[in-house]
């Protein structure tokens, strides 16, 4: 990974951080499949866009309604735990 590359992911981090008021490293809990049978969302403010099959990963099981994910572009937001499959 170039320097330039390390630096904007880091930088994403602190702004997800901060936008989300989440303390301590970011850890992957696990990866989920957004499920291919659910209907594809738009993102909103917090909510992350949705594409059926996507592999998303797991950071925080936030409640029993919604979890945490950042996907493959690196970005982050709140999905319905409803839509998503284990692996």
């Amino acid at each position: 990974m170039t320097p330039k590359a390390r630096k904007k992911e880091e930088k994403m981090d602190r702004e997800f951080q901060k936008k989300f008021k989440f303390e301590g490293s970011i850890n992957v809990l696990t990866r989920m499949m957004v499920d291919p049978a659910a209907t594809e969302k738009r993102g909103g403010a917090k909510n992350l866009p949705l594409r059926r099959g996507e592999i998303l990963d797991v950071i925080q099981f936030t409640n029993e309604e919604q979890i945490l994910c950042r996907n493959s572009q690196r970005r982050y937001g709140y999905v319905p735990q409803a839509v998503m499959l284990p692996l």
